[in-house]
């Protein structure tokens, strides 16, 4: 199971990867593995300002369809649009070519409540 070390984890199996005041967003190796085949992703917050926990979006496989949760809160700056003709990046390349989200920051405090790649694993 690939858990790069140089993003931070959710125990809800997101990752964030930091940029700068931004952070990019998408599910684990784990999760969809778990899910399964992913057939669409539906992200309709772009532009919004969601505080950490809540609901960005739903990504649905062949046999359940999940909530996506912020992990941490921020604007939704922009959704990645190849996974509307290519749902299965997320699934072939869940850390890169499947992010889901770019987001703006809103409190840099709360990275500090994120996992670690180290603390991650022991939850898998």
């Amino acid at each position: 199971m690939n858990v790069p070390e140089n993003l931070k984890y959710t125990k809800d199996h997101e990752w964030v990867r930091i940029e700068g005041e931004e952070a990019f967003i998408g599910v684990t190796d784990f999760a969809q593995g778990e899910l399964g085949d992913i057939v669409f992703v539906e992200v309709e917050t772009e532009g919004d300002e969601l505080d950490k926990e809540e609901v960005f979006g739903t990504i649905e496989a062949v046999k359940t369809v999940s909530d996506l949760f912020m992990p941490i809160g921020g604007e939704v700056l922009e959704f990645n649009e190849k996974l509307e003709d290519a749902p299965e990046l997320i699934n072939s390349d869940p850390f890169g070519e499947g992010w889901i989200v770019k987001i703006k920051i809103a409190d840099t405090a709360e990275l500090e409540e994120l996992l670690s790649a180290e603390t991650y694993k022991g939850l898998l």
